[in-house]
């Protein structure tokens, strides 16, 4: 089955001129999967993502998420939908003032009655596991520190680590190395790949680091102005084919310049 099937869906801005994110996009993900979303700025990688994640409702085509169309469905219906997958932002929705621990834990409150939520918020209810998810992405001692006193990259992969701990069968990350060295990036992406495998759940990713996407990723998407330029396997995504999907952009599609060294790593960001 299918993890995602998409046939002519078009997605519109929710504001101003109401013009289209997603022109008619036909695109069928399988089960377990890895597939990076690559693209320039603007292209629709977010909103694609967004769309997968039932955040955002096609105004045509039809979505079909693990063998339902989620707009077809009772809300309370399309609510335990969305519990099965898993979308991890860019710059991920972290309060300031919370510690680590809790920040990573509310990966589990979908599954948490209302009293485990509350108690968890002033006595961690299980850290020894908020511990080994954030140890996979080297911030094991980042445990109890508040959320405002990370850098952007520990942001980044502090909610990373709430992905580790949910049970999802689709993973939708969105730029999750944009802020990170090329050493945490390869690590990062090799953590969230490994994971996935191991779960059998479907990896997508957007990135805007075409070598790492063409090392890291079996099938590549390239879209731009909100169309599938290509959908192949990356031996079939020649140099020519990067180079006009990215023709005219002022940025060139590499490694993004690092933020996180491993230095701030081993002995943490002083604050």
């Amino acid at each position: 089955m299918a993890t995602f099937r998409l046939r002519g869906v078009t997605v519109r801005h929710l504001t101003g001129s109401r013009a289209a994110a997603l022109h008619a996009l036909d695109l069928t993900i399988g089960a377990g999967e890895q597939v990076a979303l690559i693209g320039p700025s603007g292209a629709g990688k977010t909103t694609l993502l967004a769309t997968l994640a039932c955040a955002h409702q096609p105004s045509e085509g039809t979505l079909e998420i693990l063998g339902k169309e989620p707009w077809h469905l009772p809300h309370a219906a399309r609510h335990r939908l969305r519990a099965r997958l898993f979308l991890a932002p860019q710059t991920p929705p972290l309060p300031a003032r919370q510690r680590v621990v809790t920040a990573v834990l509310a990966a589990r409150l979908p599954h948490w009655t209302l009293w485990q939520a509350l108690t968890s918020l002033v006595r961690p209810q299980d850290p020894d596991a908020a511990h080994a998810a954030l140890s996979r992405f080297s911030l094991g001692d980042k445990l109890y520190a508040r959320v405002d006193r990370l850098s952007g990259g520990e942001r980044q992969r502090c909610g990373l680590a709430r992905l580790l701990l949910s049970d999802a069968e689709a993973l939708l990350v969105d730029e999750p190395i944009s802020a990170l060295d090329p050493a945490l990036a390869r690590h990062t992406l090799a953590t969230l790949r490994q994971e996935a495998a191991q779960r059998n759940a479907t990896l997508v990713c957007s990135l805007h680091q075409v070598d790492l996407a063409r090392e890291q990723f079996a099938r590549l998407v390239g879209l731009r102005d909100g169309r599938i330029v290509f959908d192949a396997p990356r031996e079939q995504v020649t140099d020519t084919m990067i180079a006009d999907l990215y023709a005219n952009e002022n940025v060139e599609p590499h490694v993004a310049p690092p933020h996180d060294t491993p230095a701030q790593i081993a002995v943490g960001a002083c604050f």
